[in-house]
């Protein structure tokens, strides 16, 4: 498992870095969404999941798909496998990391889906969901701190993403008193 100093390197490469192999349109999204009204959000990050869908082959696009319904039915074994065949024959597609990670976290098998989320944020730095995603285990590892910081990160992104700001409100609550 990440050590909490080496998740937070990644956190912050997602919120600092650009990966110059990023695709144009979605850079040009991301800086969208950042300065988007409230309104105009959602059709920016609906537009923003079409491009993490897409990998670029049809046979890949399948597996992402075939993975997905594995996960919707509950069968996070045939996911993970579906996942697992996707970033072997196509290991620079964030999405099929960021896709096993939320299958590992089903399972609740958090090492591995930190891991995922690490390639996620490596390929992908401004990858919103994957450090939303991040936040969700570190506050089931009870560590809401971290928590804190990882939706903070995401929300700096995508500054309207929803349900964040609540969770960052409940969990400030819930730290009242303490140092964060």
């Amino acid at each position: 498992m990440k050590t909490t100093a080496s998740i937070f390197h990644i956190l912050a490469a997602a919120v600092l870095l650009t990966v110059p192999a990023a695709a144009a349109d979605l850079d040009a999204l991301y800086d969208r969404l950042q300065d988007a009204p409230a309104e105009d959000a959602p059709q920016i990050e609906a537009e923003i999941f079409g491009e993490w869908q897409r990998s670029g082959s049809s046979a890949m696009d399948l597996l992402l798909q075939r993975g997905h319904k594995a996960l919707a039915a509950g069968d996070t074994d045939a996911a993970i496998s579906h996942f697992s065949a996707l970033i072997d024959h196509a290991p620079d597609f964030a999405e099929g990391y960021n896709s096993r990670a939320a299958a590992f976290f089903q399972k609740g098998m958090f090492g591995p889906a930190i891991d995922d989320l690490a390639h996620v944020l490596t390929l992908d730095p401004r990858h919103f969901t994957a450090i939303a995603g991040l936040a969700t285990m570190l506050e089931e590892m009870d560590r809401p701190k971290d928590a804190i910081r990882a939706y903070e990160a995401a929300l700096a992104i995508h500054p309207h993403l929803a349900g964040v700001p609540e969770e960052v409100r409940r969990l400030r609550t819930e730290l009242t008193g303490q140092e964060i």
